[in-house]
């Protein structure tokens, strides 16, 4: 006969032997899928970085013997010429072109998301020039600013823009701007519609009662509620205008003279074609901490100004 305490004593359980098994394998799993990668990330970008620090102490020209010179290529690059022009001619083409790029792309997005027609066809026909390669189409506009815009200036009586832009030092920067901003308007503009998309029409329904105005919908809903958008694109658009290289090098190689030489150029011209391996491996260092510290204010700036 049980008594009362066996009879209200609840049954054992068996210890989840499986349950623990998988458990314990799951940690393993998500190690093993996510070692490719970073073995991946730290050989072909860490180890670079790493070693491109370690020539910036050296004198080496890229190639044989080198000697530690310390912090000397440091300290020579504040008092470079060529250097502090670059970075002058970097920061003011970035600035003018990411505002630019994303003036143009939210227009063109605003556009598209109204009710027009063949805007679905219109998406695709913006987001062509993101997927064309930069040298290519950066020949074409060369063969457009030395030949076609000359012709047709003389033509009309101009003068000014009679001869080709690329070859005066105080327009050449134009042309890239041009360049750079048509090509990279298109990933701003697929950005910019998937944030109006987010919007929710019942507040332009409401607005429309209150009557108000294109300007002051946009003004009070539409960029309000797409500022997080806009704080990647001008962050992605900053960063990547920073680093501007395949633009320079087709339009105009850095000339006339030195006008057009962006850092990334620079970097490039002296490092592996002058000789200036451990100089340039410190400008290249200097330059990915501005870079890195553009952005990190441009993020903070911009998503204090999204909370208020």
């Amino acid at each position: 006969m049980t008594t009362t305490e066996e009879r209200v004593k609840p049954p054992v359980d068996t210890p989840p032997v499986k349950r623990r098994g998988i458990a314990s394998r799951t940690p393993r799993t998500f190690y093993w899928m996510v070692l490719p990668a970073f073995a991946l990330f730290f050989l072909f970008h860490t180890v670079p970085v790493l070693q491109g620090i370690f020539y910036s102490f050296t004198d080496s020209p890229g190639y044989g013997p080198y000697n530690f010179v310390g912090w000397a290529n440091y300290k020579a690059l504040f008092s470079d010429d060529r250097v502090r022009h670059s970075y002058l001619f970097t920061f003011q083409f970035a600035i003018v072109a990411t505002i630019l790029v994303n003036v143009i792309a939210l227009s063109i997005a605003v556009a598209l998301n109204s009710r027009i027609k063949f805007k679905t066809s219109l998406r695709a026909v913006y987001f062509v020039p993101q997927i064309l390669s930069i040298i290519v189409i950066g020949y074409v506009f060369q063969y457009l600013f030395t030949f076609s815009i000359p012709a047709i200036a003389k033509a009309m009586g101009n003068e000014k823009f009679s001869s080709s832009i690329l070859a005066d030092p105080s327009l050449a920067w134009i042309a890239i701007v041009i360049l750079a901003v048509w090509q990279a308007a298109a990933f701003n503009i697929i950005l910019y519609i998937a944030g109006l998309q987010t919007v929710p029409p019942e507040l332009y329904e409401a607005a429309s009662l209150d009557g108000a105005s294109a300007w002051r919908k946009f003004r009070s809903i539409t960029f309000p509620m797409i500022s997080a958008f806009f704080t990647i694109n001008m962050v992605l658009a900053l960063k990547g205008f920073l680093q501007v290289f395949d633009h320079v090098i087709a339009l105009t190689g850095g000339g006339p003279g030195t006008a057009t030489e962006s850092v990334s150029v620079l970097i490039y011209k002296g490092g592996f074609q002058g000789g200036e391996f451990g100089y340039q491996m410190a400008n290249s260092v200097i330059f990915m901490i501005v870079i890195i510290l553009f952005a990190l204010v441009q993020l903070r700036v911009l998503q204090r100004r999204e909370v208020s």
